[in-house]
């Protein structure tokens, strides 16, 4: 895979912070051959027209964030377009649709506009519909054809639909139409931004698409159906959405972690509905295998459950495992890295951090984590990448004699709670109880 000048110091800049890249991963996607494929075997039933899901399985440091990154950038090279969203305990419970609808849609994303890509995929739309009409005999000077325009868009959203869209998203879209044909770039932006869930849209511009409120948790998901169908009419594959770091929940309110987990099931029960949507979800198996999480609440656990045959996994079942990184992995990663690292002396590199000096760099790593190797990649790479531009910008700097680990900061929660031999949460008196299913409606 060929990489630009600015794709190389993006990734690069991404592992000092000891953040995964957006962009580049395939240059150093080691070890994942065979869940990339299912991944890509899930991609091919969304682009005709199924509606999947699936979970990614891995404890921390697995590389479950890479997967998921990757996948989104398999899913946008292949045409469909795309949302990544990171669950917070703050603003994203599974329970409120309102919220699940909102981080979506504003995290859209496509290979030409990695975010907040909404308004170009109505664009996109709306290019369609007008070629369409002039394919059909329609002139594009005449006086009724942005009328003629508007009622196309109001039947084409009816249509692929099944007329289950809500009329507001119909007004919605017109008036957009109506607003950019006038002129009036921020009030059509402005209704744009209440369409991917804003409630901060001032009453005037509802008022010019005859509408009132917000997008509410009862018909967030119908919204979500209409966006649906709106990328695949721009042209796009289908939409994949990413949900990372769903063991988040764990740390929530007991109240909140039943709920979220019901909401989690009511999107997997409805999956069926939305032709061209693959979900992923990624979590730990405290997640998947607890009472706190997935097993505690029966309904999702009955449809997600691992299935391990002895040690014979099935990677087409509803969890794809990741497997932790061990020592030739993350000698592999280091080489890989290093072919591409930006640097003009590349043999000064390659003989200064040899196989031998990565493999003793990966157990100086797993040692100061007490030999955990789970929680290793991270701070793994942002030393490697350390002692790349120290080799870089020091010719004196010997890594083999100079090198000693020291943990930096930040480091995240998960680390920072392995390092001191604490659980990855709080554990409460009411953790193997479970939770009953709550009817969560959309």
């Amino acid at each position: 895979m060929g990489l630009s000048k600015r794709d190389v110091e993006h990734i690069f800049e991404r592992l000092r912070s000891g953040v995964v890249p957006e962009r580049g991963l395939d240059a150093f996607a080691v070890g994942i051959e065979k869940q990339r494929a299912e991944i890509g075997r899930l991609l091919d039933l969304a682009q005709s027209g199924e509606g999947v899901f699936k979970f990614l399985r891995g404890g921390y440091g697995c590389g479950k964030t890479f997967m998921a990154r990757l996948t989104v950038l398999d899913a946008q090279a292949r045409g469909f377009a795309t949302s990544f969203v990171v669950v917070s305990d703050n603003d994203l419970h599974f329970h409120k649709f309102d919220d699940v609808y909102r981080k979506v849609v504003q995290e859209l994303g496509t290979s030409s506009c990695p975010r907040g890509a909404l308004g170009d995929i109505v664009d996109r739309w709306i290019a369609k519909v007008e070629n369409a009409l002039v394919a059909g005999g329609a002139d594009d000077s005449a006086a009724d054809f942005d009328a003629q325009v508007q009622k196309r868009m109001g039947e084409e959203i009816a249509s692929l639909t099944g007329g289950k869209a809500p009329e507001d998203l119909a007004r919605v879209m017109r008036e957009i139409f109506a607003l950019k044909q006038a002129g009036k770039a921020a009030d059509a932006g402005a209704l744009l931004s209440w369409l991917s869930g804003s409630a901060n849209v001032g009453a005037a511009q509802k008022k010019s698409a005859g509408i009132k409120g917000e997008i509410t948790g009862r018909d967030a998901m119908d919204y979500l159906h209409g966006i649906l169908e709106i990328v695949k009419a721009a042209g796009y594959k289908g939409l994949v959405i990413v949900i990372d770091e769903a063991e988040t929940i764990l740390r929530m309110r007991q109240d909140v972690r039943g709920k979220s987990l019901n909401g989690i099931r009511q999107i997997c029960d409805a999956a069926d509905r939305y032709h061209g949507l693959l979900w992923v979800f990624t979590g730990t198996p405290d997640f998947f295998d607890t009472n706190r999480g997935v097993k505690g609440l029966q309904p999702l656990h009955d449809r997600i459950k691992f299935l391990d045959h002895n040690g014979f996994v099935s990677m087409r079942q509803a969890q794809l495992s990741l497997e932790e990184f061990k020592e030739p992995r993350l000698t592999d990663v280091a080489l890989r890295l290093r072919e591409f690292y930006p640097i003009a002396n590349r043999s000064l590199l390659e003989g200064k951090v040899d196989a031998e000096f990565v493999r003793r760099l990966v157990g100086e790593v797993t040692k100061g984590f007490g030999g955990d190797v789970g929680i290793v990649p991270r701070q793994f790479l942002r030393q490697l990448v350390n002692i790349f531009d120290l080799v870089d910008e020091q010719p004196e700097y010997e890594p083999s004699k100079q090198f000693k680990f020291e943990p930096r900061e930040p480091i995240s929660d998960a680390e920072l709670r392995k390092m001191k031999g604490k659980p990855a949460y709080d554990p409460e008196p009411e953790d193997d109880k479970g939770y009953e299913t709550t009817t969560v409606e959309f």
